[in-house]
């Protein structure tokens, strides 16, 4: 399925749809190139979900937790990545129980498409607007449609 957002307005709307579709658990892998939006559609749902400060990049710090939001959420670059395997360095398992996780660059941390709670999200630039490519776990066939 594909989302046309022509502008900020719709990618906020895109964040607040899927925000008030989390539970615990689940992933939303954010995947486009530089500049495709990533940052602004995990923005978007951290906001949607309660969060009213800042909310950084975490290309530096790879890992910036959301524990005021409902659900928790983990938002996650891991495009500084090198290897998967790093993932477990970071002790990410530990951070993700209860929460959610936005992950930026997923392909960099393995992947995790493979997660029944997971929605994927390729977002490209489009005109002067992005378009969203979204692909379901299981979990989220009957949740999002």
């Amino acid at each position: 399925m594909t989302i046309d957002l022509p502008d900020l307005a719709a990618m906020d709307a895109l964040g607040a749809r899927i925000a008030a579709l989390l539970k615990p658990g689940d992933v939303v892998a954010l995947s486009g190139g530089l500049g495709a939006g990533k940052t602004t559609l995990a923005r978007a749902i951290i906001h949607a979900l309660g969060h009213e400060g800042e909310v950084p990049s975490p290309t530096f710090t790879i890992l910036q937790e959301y524990e005021s939001t409902a659900p928790p959420v983990v938002h996650a670059d891991f495009y500084r990545l090198e290897h998967p395997d790093e993932v477990d360095e970071l002790g990410l398992d530990d951070y993700r129980h209860g929460a959610v996780l936005l992950a930026e660059w997923p392909d960099h941390a393995g992947g995790f498409g493979h997660e029944a709670g997971c929605l994927s999200v390729t977002l490209e630039s489009v005109g002067e607007g992005r378009a969203a490519t979204i692909a379901r776990g299981r979990d989220w066939l009957k949740r999002f449609a």
